[in-house]
């Protein structure tokens, strides 16, 4: 009778909890959270493919024809195709990292600076953060020298035709410098930027954009003249070679140690950091090479030269 008692009263009190209902209000309030409390990630397969395509077809696509006409047909390809290994390899090697400690239900890394800080902390944050910022700065030096020369390029073109080559066009690059200056610090200024969806899907658009004008100029600049040259991209190249080894392979390979806890001096340990230090020879090589492509191309452009 007591356990018929409690028994009823027992199932009487799952029936009275089961019966409360959350209010529509929380449960919209829940769909907009993840289960740490930030704001509910809105990604897709299309929004995230999008960001790939812009990082991978970005301003490397810029410097690709000068990195190639360096190697030759032959090592220039096959590089390309290694390193592009090596990049993939090593964005599997980020994503173990996208959760400290479990990798269901781990504190979820929102950024590059919470990986490493959760992963690896100390001096390795600050290096880290130096190496970002001296890319962001770099980047933003590089794309408003190109988009300045490109802008000031096709006002000289449209000049020689206008006038059947019998003006010298002399043209200011400066003005365009200036202008696209000033439309990074408005753009710099919108709130949550980063956040806008349809952003990368933009610049992927843009960028296949880009890049087929490029070939198209470049096969037809070919046919005129017979050769083949290069362009103002060393200072594109050198970006790249001082951010790739640190960001994308010395940070990924140290913080999946730390986060798979592989042992010092094993097997996985030495080829992860054989891996590492052949790719960092390979970046001071390429830093060196785009230094000297730099100083010799610095020769023709002059930078903030009022007219060329």
């Amino acid at each position: 009778m007591v356990d018929n008692d409690a028994t009823n009263s027992s199932s009487h009190g799952v029936e009275h909890v089961s019966s409360l209902d959350v209010p529509p209000s929380s449960q919209r309030v829940c769909r907009k959270f993840d289960d740490d409390g930030r704001p509910k990630r809105t990604g897709t397969v299309w929004t995230a493919s999008a960001h790939i395509i812009t990082a991978v077809i970005g301003s490397g696509v810029l410097s690709l024809a000068w990195s190639v006409a360096q190697l030759g047909w032959i090592a220039g390809p096959v590089v390309m195709l290694l390193f592009s290994f090596v990049t993939y390899y090593n964005s599997t090697l980020l994503l173990a990292c996208y959760r400290t400690g479990d990798p269901i239900n781990g504190r979820r890394n929102y950024t590059y600076m919470d990986a490493v800080k959760s992963n690896l902390g100390g001096f390795q944050v600050k290096f880290c953060g130096a190496i970002q910022h001296l890319n962001l700065v770099g980047s933003a030096i590089g794309y408003t020298i190109a988009a300045s020369v490109s802008m000031a390029a096709i006002e000289k073109s449209n000049c020689f035709h206008s006038s059947h080559q019998r003006d010298p066009c002399k043209v200011s690059s400066n003005p365009y410098m200036i202008s696209f200056g000033v439309v990074q610090i408005v753009f710099s200024q919108i709130p949550d930027f980063d956040q806008i969806w349809w952003l990368s899907i933009v610049a992927a658009v843009m960028s296949f954009a880009y890049s087929a004008i490029g070939l198209g100029l470049g096969v037809g600049k070919v046919v005129e003249s017979g050769k083949i040259r290069g362009s103002l991209t060393g200072i594109i190249g050198l970006l790249g070679a001082i951010g790739f080894w640190p960001l994308t392979v010395y940070f990924p390979v140290e913080m999946y140690i730390v986060q798979k806890k592989i042992p010092k001096w094993s097997k996985g340990w030495l080829l992860l950091q054989l891996m590492s230090v052949a790719c960092f020879i390979v970046s001071i090589t390429a830093a060196a090479g785009s230094v000297a492509g730099i100083v010799n191309d610095l020769k023709v452009y002059k930078p903030f030269k009022t007219s060329y």
